[in-house]
């Protein structure tokens, strides 16, 4: 059997997300971990619509960013996106960012979630969507 490679976002800076110094501005990292997120989702067969559809919500809890190097206009980051935490209703997920030129770290980072209904309240995933908590459960034992 042959083994699933990991999907890695790569994403190209662009000059407007850059301050005057031609670094990337702080503020676009947590964007750049969206954009991350959703694609992993996706490539996991769990499209964020599809939570939509099915009435669930993913909220962002927190952000945790520690920033180690920065990247500037035209630089490459790539983005390994993985499952540190899960259990049903709170997913913590953790993020490598680094330079896909030189492969120096530019940011270690984590996201923390809950699954809400439509009226934000708390649910398990497991009740209302048993493939992906399966799917969960199977990346968050990958650790």
């Amino acid at each position: 059997m042959s083994e699933i490679l990991e999907p890695i976002y790569e994403r190209k800076i662009n000059y407007y997300e850059t301050d005057g110094m031609r670094i990337v501005h702080h503020s676009n990292y947590i964007r750049y971990l969206e954009e991350a997120r959703c694609y992993w989702l996706e490539k996991y067969g769990m499209p964020y619509s599809t939570f939509e559809k099915e009435g669930i919500n993913i909220p962002v809890l927190a952000v945790n960013c520690e920033y180690k190097h920065h990247v500037t206009f035209e630089d490459t980051i790539l983005i390994k996106v993985f499952v540190k935490e899960y259990n049903g209703v709170r997913l913590t997920i953790g993020y490598d960012v680094r330079d896909k030129k030189t492969d120096k770290p530019v940011i270690i980072a984590e996201t923390k979630h809950c699954f809400t209904d439509k009226n934000l309240r708390a649910t398990n995933l497991k009740k209302h969507l048993p493939e992906f908590d399966k799917k969960f459960r199977d990346l968050n034992s990958k650790i």
